[in-house]
């Protein structure tokens, strides 16, 4: 008993270690690992975005690669996978996503010798009191807000006038996200002279970036209202938004990476050039070129952002009206809001006599800074419909319950 007691407790030593790490790569040696943040390697969205920028590179440059996958979201997950990564050789660590903004503040001094790309974040305390970056450390950052204002614009130029956004948590790339996203829907919305049906009932957050069936039914519950397209920043959960509009022949517009490829219901998506971003870092850490200490950002204005014309399913918005927006994005013409002050300011300061409407953004029903912001709770509806169903909905769970208690006693007879 005893050597069966030992021999379980060595069973549990071992593989409850590798499940801390869990380790998910081909063997051998390798000189670029990536560690994956709270979605998998092919998560069709940010974690493959990002991967695919770096195998891409490698291959193409000789270069030998790895990731890790942590056992759980949290800061000591992270540098353990971190660790195991610069044991293993890695001279460069890709972190995608804010996840990661403590624990490569920790390790960029940990290991000084060790290059650190940072996507969508900058390093931190845990606390927020202290940010540094180090010199061996590239923190990468996008323009979100560009990204969402072009596929909000392309969407409404389509010819959809009641849009819906669903973000995964009100993170700041997220609220860029959706901010951009109301910007261009009514700047377009204004050129056309037409009133959008977008408010603050048609904006949230799911609170995370997982699908599940709450998402997917608070999804068909917009189109079913009427929602025609709804743009989901939300990673992993936009599978959800993605099943909910096959369920109601919707459609909805993608994020991060090109997801058309995914469901016949993405419009578009509103794309960060995760890849270019990552293979442009590695190509300065080849030249010796890499300049750590300052943070990267990418927009128009550098190609870090775009949709991805030659897959969207547009029949109206074609390339010529894209490049056309987009240079008044790269050139200044545009600049695009990041924040419920600025969208406010931007609408309030479009000339108005450039717009046949001619009308400042608080004209508009449009989602508030609490919808924007994620405290926004939609108001109890109390149309005399919803209220017969909850009355009716009353009735049948007490005659339920009283039937179930009635079976209870019926059973409890037969059993004496």
């Amino acid at each position: 008993m005893k050597k069966l007691l030992v021999l379980i407790a060595a069973f549990v030593l071992v593989f409850g270690l590798n499940n801390t790490t869990d380790v998910l790569a081909a063997d051998g040696d390798f000189e670029i690992a990536m560690i994956t943040d709270s979605g998998t390697i092919d998560d069709e969205s940010f974690n493959q975005g990002t991967w695919e920028g770096i195998t891409e590179f490698c291959d193409a440059e000789g270069l030998t690669y790895k990731y890790y996958k942590p056992a759980e979201i949290s800061d000591n997950a992270y540098l353990a996978a971190i660790d195991l990564a610069v044991q293993g050789g890695a001279k460069v660590v890709v972190t995608p996503g804010f996840l990661f903004e403590s624990s490569v503040y920790a390790a960029q001094t940990t290991y000084p010798d060790v290059k650190f790309i940072l996507i969508d974040g900058v390093p931190h305390t845990p606390d927020y009191a202290t940010f540094e970056t180090a010199a061996n450390t590239m923190p990468i950052l996008f323009n979100e807000h560009e990204s969402g204002f072009l596929a909000g614009y392309a969407a409404v130029k389509e010819g959809y006038t009641s849009l819906g956004f669903t973000g995964g948590m009100a993170v700041p790339a997220v609220v860029k996200f959706g901010v951009g996203f109301v910007a261009g829907a009514y700047y377009a919305a204004e050129e056309m002279d037409i009133v959008l049906d977008f408010n603050s009932d048609r904006y949230t957050y799911f609170g995370d970036f997982g699908p599940s069936d709450e998402h997917k039914n608070l999804a068909s519950s917009w189109y079913v209202s009427g929602t025609e397209v709804i743009f989901s920043a939300a990673g992993g959960a936009g599978a959800s938004v993605m099943a909910a509009a096959s369920d109601n022949s919707a459609l909805m517009i993608g994020v991060d990476i090109d997801q058309s490829g995914q469901s016949a219901t993405v419009l578009t998506s509103a794309m960060k050039q995760l890849g270019e971003a990552v293979k442009q870092a590695l190509q300065l850490y080849v030249d010796d070129a890499f300049v750590g200490g300052t943070t990267v950002t990418k927009g128009a204005v550098n190609d870090g952002v775009a949709l991805p014309m030659d897959t969207s399913r547009f029949t109206t918005f074609n390339q010529a009206a894209y490049d056309a927006i987009y240079a008044k994005l790269v050139d200044g013409t545009v600049v695009v809001p990041a924040s419920h002050e600025e969208l406010v300011t931007f609408f309030t300061e479009l000339d108005a006599t450039q717009y046949a409407a001619a009308k400042s953004f608080m004209d508009f029903d449009a989602p508030s800074a609490d919808a924007i912001g994620g405290t926004y709770t939609p108001a109890e509806d109390t149309t005399e419909e919803v209220k017969n169903n909850e009355v009716l909905f009353g009735v049948l769970g007490v005659v339920i319950g009283a039937a179930a208690g009635a079976g209870v006693m019926f059973f409890m007879g037969k059993k004496q």
